[in-house]
């Protein structure tokens, strides 16, 4: 099979060097140490971790028969109504502690979910993470009460992707809210999560989820080797994830998809893909992608499926002009101004009659200015930030005219490729055609039509041989697969999209039931 190789250098799941097996020394493994002991000991064990922090609460219980016990958790951290309604009024008012932690657990504490942990280590982690630890005296085992709470952003509409038509909640901060709003959408067991906890520092909590029986196992197997491989000292946002596991990380084009929506999460789920949520980004790493996924956006399946189409065409065509429109300008008007009329050819030749640099000069001062006007409205803030970057176009723009520092026609041309590469629907794909669009303008300006034809053929050639966890990027392309063309160029009707991507789904094809008498009510066929 065709999954999972690499190509190039030696390299591990991770994306660095894949280490010697023999030269790494082995580690002794250390036996945790457990809470038996003085309850003096296990307090003041639990204070000297977390010593110089003054947002950890330790809250002592007296019960009524004598014996001690006391609640750990850090302010803010977990919901303080549970923390007095739920677990301190139930301990107050316990006249004797149970012998087990089972009893005391099931029978006292109102706590929705529970755990035990026998050593310090695993008591401060769940501190850390957000619980309460409860240690009762003379008790082998602390409680962990798993009551996270603290102050979080609502759900919301997702910024990056606003749709016309569809649903508007989008991906938070939180991870467990981030999966429940996908549960919302995928009420089935089949939806599995597998947990990860990445990052020396910051013990961030990661999830794998994917629809077991819809996802080809071994793209399970691979995606859970790679995240397990990762060390690093923190994960701040998914995109350290997305650098580690891709493929190959000197590519411009990303490898994987990342996106706020929950519809999408769970259409490429259903579509046999998987998704990486991590805890502190509302931006939800999907995978494995090929590059026609990139010129997809949502309301492609919501609208109807001929103003899909026609909007799906739209967005090819202009990340074309987008890639390629500076381009052509520097080659016609530096080599082969016979393909132009004769009438535009004058036009052209007038407006840069005063100007002192060449075609490619000119195209590389505007798109620059152009690229840092777009960076400069992103950064302000959002009441100036659109009023500057437009109004900073079209003075710049006029003043460089007036001036005769560029001509009015390349103006028209940068412009262009600015709106063409708005169309694009997601952000990495545009930033990526972005960058490549100044190597093709300078082999533009070199070798004029034979050198944008010598960065397109190099741009189609490393699109071949790119893949993303083992599946080819121009998938249904190259390699060509007829049965992959209802969902690339064309969005054909949902009656007529029976199977789903072979690529992703190999062993659980069909999503539509009863293909056949749908297709034949409709003038169909299979």
């Amino acid at each position: 099979m065709r999954y999972f190789t690499f190509k190039g250098r030696k390299r591990g799941a991770s994306g660095t060097k894949a280490p010697d097996p023999a030269a790494a020394p082995k580690p002794n493994p250390k036996p945790k140490p457990t809470l038996i002991g003085k309850w003096e000991a296990a307090i003041a064990a639990m204070k000297d971790m977390f010593r110089d922090c003054s947002d950890v609460v330790y809250h002592e219980i007296q019960f009524s028969h004598g014996a001690k016990g006391c609640l750990i958790f850090i302010d803010g951290l977990v919901k303080s109504d549970e923390i007095g309604d739920h677990a301190l009024l139930p301990l107050l008012g316990l006249e004797d502690v149970p012998t087990q932690p089972s009893k005391l657990e099931q029978g006292t504490l109102m706590v929705p979910q529970t755990s035990r942990c026998k050593s310090y280590e695993e008591a401060a982690e769940a501190v850390l993470s957000g619980n309460a630890v409860l240690f009762v005296q003379d008790r082998e085992e602390a409680i962990v009460l798993h009551i996270r709470g603290g102050a979080r952003r609502g759900v919301e509409e997702p910024q990056t992707e606003s749709v016309i038509r569809g649903p508007r909640e989008g991906f938070v901060e939180n991870l467990r809210t981030n999966t429940a709003l996908l549960r919302f959408k995928i009420k089935s067991a089949n939806l599995k999560m597998k947990p990860f906890v990445i990052g020396e520092q910051t013990k961030t909590s990661v999830a794998l989820c994917y629809m077991e029986g819809i996802i080809d196992p071994k793209l399970v197997e691979e995606a859970s080797k790679r995240l397990k491989a990762i060390r690093i000292d923190a994960i701040l946002e998914s995109g350290y994830i997305e650098e580690m596991i891709e493929d190959q990380p000197l590519s411009p084009f990303p490898q994987l998809q990342y996106t706020e929506r929950p519809d999408a999460a769970s259409a490429a789920l259903l579509e046999g893909r998987f998704a990486i949520f991590v805890d502190g980004t509302p931006f939800v790493l999907i995978g494995p992608v090929t590059f026609w996924q990139f010129m997809q956006a949502s309301e492609d399946y919501y609208e109807r499926y001929i103003i899909g189409n026609l909007i799906r065409w739209l967005r090819i065509f202009f990340s074309g002009v987008a890639l390629s429109l500076p381009a052509l300008y520097v080659a016609v008007t530096t080599f082969h101004q016979d393909m132009l009329p004769t009438n535009l050819l004058l036009s052209i030749a007038a407006a840069r009659e005063t100007i002192p640099f060449p075609a490619i000069v000119e195209a590389l001062i505007m798109e620059v200015a152009f690229e840092a006007l777009r960076e400069a409205g992103i950064r302000l803030p959002k009441t100036v930030g659109q009023a500057v970057s437009i109004l900073g176009a079209l003075v710049i723009g006029q003043a460089a005219v007036q001036a005769g520092i560029v001509s009015a026609p390349m103006v028209i041309v940068v412009s262009l490729t600015g709106i063409a590469s708005f169309t694009i629907p997601r952000f990495n794909m545009a930033i990526a055609i972005r960058m490549l669009r100044f190597p093709l303008m300078i082999l533009a300006g070199v070798f004029g039509l034979f050198g944008i034809i010598i960065g397109t053929v190099l741009i189609a050639a490393h699109l071949c041989s790119l893949r993303s966890f083992g599946i080819p990027y121009l998938s249904g392309i190259a390699p060509y697969d007829q049965k992959e063309q209802k969902d690339i160029l064309v969005r054909v009707p949902w009656w007529r999209m029976i199977g789903r991507p072979g690529d992703f789904s190999p062993i659980n094809r069909r999503r539509l039931g009863q293909a056949q008498s749908f297709a034949k009510k409709r003038g169909g066929g299979t």
